[in-house]
């Protein structure tokens, strides 16, 4: 064999003196037996209880709780994070045995006959397969992108969430090996994680006495029937949105479960993992001759997995005294609510309403789970709809920032399969994976979408399910499941022409579709309208931002103002300790209240003599429901009184039900205003002839008393028809057609 082959060779390094003997490691083994025998809180033997449990219940696995094991013996738990992979076994090996032992001592109680107890005991042992050890600890988690050479072989713990499971798969933890010349049996044993093996190439079986031995090289086969398997499931993990710093693609590393940590997650999933950090090199690597044969890829083999059911369980556990102090006592602050809305966004002037509904959201309502099973969501949805230039995406920016887990993205870029979910195929399995999308990564916290009409009607259509019923079903490439996409939807857009044209209805100007506009709780239009004052206090508002120099006024409003790290904490004890109820005049107030907004918008139909393009369906009372709970859930209170209805059926008023009836009266008159003035204009100019815009403002506008906003409307329209052309820079009107 030819040292020149691409390959890498080892040897031992250590004197024979120094190398791990048998005696190190039994005593190892001893100390782990010891451990689980002997540890104990208070009076109970823990350890010993829970594998002599799991064992009863044919469950081979032990749950070892790192810091248990540091205040026992601190030394082996140091051996056991440097030198996990040595390590490990030896604790599977020694839980083994006092599995064996304790089964067996429960069996043989009082027999008193020493050698039929031995017998037993070795019986009882080869009956109790390897238990499997589960770690799991407190220590501070790694970051993904902070894991390095110094790491590999050693045992970290690092925090994300699974974008992509497989399928699972069976490993073989010990070969059956066959002789095809001589029928030797020989047994192999294969390491965890993606550890290779390789066939002895010369058959080793001693030679018999009457004849010579003639295996041929290469002589073993597989017997695949006698063989021991394992259970193996490889897992994606990508760092946490909020953990990727601005303008990085997020990091992933590829885990391998095993035995009981196998089928434990789903894509979407938030944990913690522990897990040897390992290398391996791929077949890409080994089959090509010209690349680096040293270099080697990083996987990480998992032996513990915390999964974060509730999402602000990780928040929840690490709130001190002093903070729940703080924040009751902010819960009871007399103003809170417009405290917390005037922290939302603080640079930007104005759109009370707005930030009022965006704490809603970001409180959200109560999920309930209804006796049959059904769920209904908690999470508000809100649309932002209006003219450029009125701050939507900066707001959406902040919500990002503030809300605990958030995800922002943009409509036009943004697919069906990246909102929700896509099937991807592994390059080396060539198996079909599910990699979560926006919608699933966001569990539990905010998706926000900006310019959500620039998206593709398919791909909107895509969100529907996952903005009422809260998850996203795929049935793709064989490929059936249901993933869990618990989120609030922040969507801002612009009406169809650009800006909100005053002179076309709601419907004329929104372009979606009710489906998706029934899944919004509040829809807020968002005007930019030309008045004097208003354009003098946002522009002294906007140049003391851009010259860093506030008011006396301003200045002690920013001192009341809640921090964005305080308020982020805020919403995740809210959302942990409080999920309101409604009290029964609270519900009594909502469903009169809902019914008068049907008739209103009843009414609003007939006068328009068309169906609302806004519609006001039962989700809408839900809505209201929601917006009510989420107030009550700010203020930490657990039942929801009638002042909450109030200023939830307010701030509905102001959002939705102004969208519905937005501008129908004035509209109505400014449309027969431009329908006269065209017919006067068609009569007053016939074909040919010519005026001057400031004839015709003196003979309308002056004269007969039309607005100077509805003759420049007929200009417009009697221009885009071809009736009249604009000469010598817009003074002069000359009538061309019909």
């Amino acid at each position: 064999m030819s040292f020149d082959q691409p390959r890498v060779y080892a040897a031992s390094v250590l004197p024979p003196s120094e190398v791990p003997g048998d005696e190190s490691r039994l005593e190892t083994e001893e100390s782990f037996r010891d451990f689980i025998l002997e540890f104990r809180i208070d009076s109970d033997f823990i350890y010993r209880d829970q594998l002599r449990e799991n064992i009863l219940i044919k469950k081979f696995c032990l749950s070892v709780d790192m810091s248990h094991l540091i205040s026992y013996n601190e030394e082996l738990a140091h051996r056991l994070v440097n030198e996990p992979a040595d390590m490990l076994p030896l604790f599977e090996s020694a839980a083994r045995d006092v599995g064996g032992r304790v089964i067996f001592s429960g069996n043989t109680e009082g027999t008193g006959e020493a050698d039929q107890a031995k017998n037993m005991e070795e019986e009882s042992r080869k009956q109790v397969p390897y238990c499997q050890v589960i770690l799991t600890s407190n220590a501070n988690p790694l970051p993904i992108r902070d894991l390095d050479s110094t790491h590999i072989s050693k045992l970290i713990r690092i925090p994300g969430i699974v974008i992509g499971a497989s399928t699972l798969a069976s490993k073989a933890t010990m070969l059956h090996l066959t002789c095809k010349a001589c029928r030797h049996v020989k047994k192999l044993f294969v390491g965890g994680g993606f550890a290779g093996v390789t066939l002895p190439r010369m058959c080793d079986a001693p030679p018999q006495m009457d004849e010579a031995k003639n295996c041929p090289p290469d002589p073993y086969i597989i017997v695949h029937e006698k063989c021991q398997f394992v259970d193996q499931q490889i897992l994606k993990l990508q760092e946490a949105p909020d953990m990727v710093p601005v303008g990085e693609i997020p990091r992933h590393i590829i885990l391998s479960a095993d035995r009981y940590l196998t089928n434990q997650v789903v894509p979407g999933s938030r944990c913690t993992i522990m897990g040897i950090y390992s290398i391996y090199q791929s077949k890409a690597a080994s089959r090509g001759t010209g690349k680096a044969v040293a270099i080697r890829n990083p996987y990480v083999r998992v032996v513990g997995l915390q999964i974060e059911h509730d999402h602000h369980s990780k928040a929840a556990a690490s709130f001190t005294d002093e903070e729940e102090e703080e924040f009751l006592a902010l819960s009871r602050h007399p103003r809170l609510y417009e405290v917390f809305a005037n922290s939302i966004a603080p640079s930007i002037y104005g759109n009370t309403d707005i930030k009022k509904a965006i704490a809603c959201l970001l409180m959200g309502g109560s999920k309930k789970i209804l006796p049959d099973g059904m769920r209904l969501r908690g999470d508000i949805n809100v649309l932002l709809l209006g003219d450029p230039g009125t701050a939507k995406s900066q707001i959406l920016k902040f919500v990002e920032k503030v809300s605990p887990i958030a995800i922002y993205t943009s409509g036009k870029g943004s697919s069906a399969a990246g909102l929700t979910a896509s099937v991807q195929r592994d390059a080396a399995t060539r198996e079909f994976y599910l990699e979560g999308g926006a919608m699933v990564l966001a569990d539990g916290g905010v998706v926000c979408i900006d310019e959500f009409d620039k998206m593709r009607d398919e791909d909107r259509v895509a969100i529907h399910e996952a903005m009422e019923q809260q998850t996203i079903s795929i049935a793709k490439a064989g490929i059936t499941t249901i993933l869990n996409s618990r989120t609030s939807v922040l969507a801002a857009a612009n009406p169809v022409f650009g800006r909100y044209d005053d002179m076309k209805t709601p419907g004329e100007n929104i372009d979606f579709q009710t489906t998706i506009l029934s899944r919004f709780d509040m829809i807020f239009i968002v005007k930019d309208a030309h008045d004097e004052a208003r354009d003098q206090s946002i522009a002294k508002h906007v140049m003391n931002i851009h010259m860093n120099q506030y008011s006396s006024a301003a200045t002690e409003e920013q001192a009341g103002e809640i921090p964005i790290e305080k308020m982020r904490r805020y919403i995740s004890y809210c959302k942990t300790k409080c999920a309101p109820r409604l009290s029964p005049e609270a519900s009594e107030k909502l469903s009169s209240h809902f019914v008068s907004l049907r008739k209103q918008v009843h009414q609003v139909e007939q006068d328009s003599n068309e169906r609302s393009s806004i519609p006001i369906t039962i989700r809408q009372l839900e809505a209201i429901i929601r917006i009510t709970e989420s107030l009550a859930k700010l203020q930490l209170s657990p039942i929801a009184r009638e002042e909450h209805v109030d200023e939830a059926l307010r701030l509905f008023s102001a959002s939705t039900m102004d969208a519905v009836g937005q501008g129908a009266g004035s509209r109505t008159e400014l449309v027969e205003q431009v329908n006269r003035i065209e017919a006067e204009l068609k009569r007053r100019l016939p074909i040919g002839w010519s005026t001057s815009y400031q004839t015709l403002v003196r003979e309308f506008v002056d004269g007969k008393k039309y607005s100077q906003h509805a003759l420049d409307k007929a200009l417009m329209i009697a221009e885009r028809r071809d009736t009249i052309q604009f000469r010598h820079q817009r003074s002069n009107v000359y009538r061309t057609g019909v």
